[in-house]
């Protein structure tokens, strides 16, 4: 399994406190009020802020919250951020990208700079990692939707490139370019979806100890708590042995 999927199922599995879970709906409010700033603010009429309002409410994030970060939009909120992608090794020389939102690019680059060399790290230029990751568009669902049959053939009429199903549940790949309509091909033979959302996938993956894993998490831990940082990809394969002593 790709490292980021992984790396969600250790956050699910070590829950989330409150404060963590506050700065959570705080970045994906954040994506929304752009969202909605950058087309429509209706989600119908506009596929990002669509996407964007899904991952909040598979998040369990308040409706009140979403419906709040849609007006900011409106309010003339938004207009001062700007998307930037970090890309960087991280220990054992496994990949790290780190997708931004800032008002203030030199603030953001100090700071995940020197995050990366505190964690035994390094920043590297824009495209030193990047084509280790294709940009795929993913959409997940629960193991009891039904078998991975039944998921491939939802998954072929709806024009997905590829299927990953195990106990956990089912993951959809599909053409970054193509989410919207998927998911909503999806939707319609599945149900609603756990998650759909724009990711990195890895193409190459590099082998983590549990040494280099609890050095990685760290790193993930810090980047994650920077206000700016919206999400981090890593290429990470490591054992289930390793994954069962985090």
């Amino acid at each position: 399994m790709a490292g980021h999927s992984k790396w969600a199922n250790i956050q699910h599995r070590k829950g989330r406190q409150d404060a963590v879970r506050a700065k959570l709906f705080s970045k994906l409010s954040k994506e929304i009020t752009v969202a909605a700033k950058m087309g429509d603010p209706d989600p119908d009429k506009n596929p990002r802020l669509r996407l964007a309002v899904k991952e909040a409410k598979s998040q369990s994030m308040p409706k009140d919250n979403i419906d709040r970060a849609i007006k900011k939009s409106q309010a003339g909120e938004g207009d001062e951020y700007e998307e930037i992608r970090y890309e960087g090794y991280g220990p054992n020389g496994v990949a790290v990208i780190v997708e931004a939102m800032t008002d203030n690019r030199n603030r953001t680059a100090s700071t995940v700079r020197s995050t990366f060399t505190k964690n035994g790290g390094n920043l590297g230029e824009t495209g030193s990692v990047g084509f280790m990751f294709d940009r795929k568009g993913e959409v997940t669902y629960p193991a009891e939707v039904g078998d991975a049959d039944t998921v491939m053939m939802a998954a072929i009429e709806a024009g997905a490139e590829d299927v990953e199903s195990t106990e956990d549940g089912h993951v959809i790949w599909c053409a970054d370019t193509d989410l919207n309509e998927v998911a909503t091909s999806l939707e319609a033979e599945l149900g609603e979806s756990e998650s759909t959302k724009l990711v990195w996938r890895p193409t190459t993956t590099t082998e983590m100890d549990l040494d280099s894993m609890q050095k990685l998490m760290k790193l993930i831990d810090a980047l994650e708590d920077d206000d700016d940082v919206q999400r981090v990809t890593t290429n990470f394969e490591a054992t289930d042995e390793v994954m069962a002593e985090l």
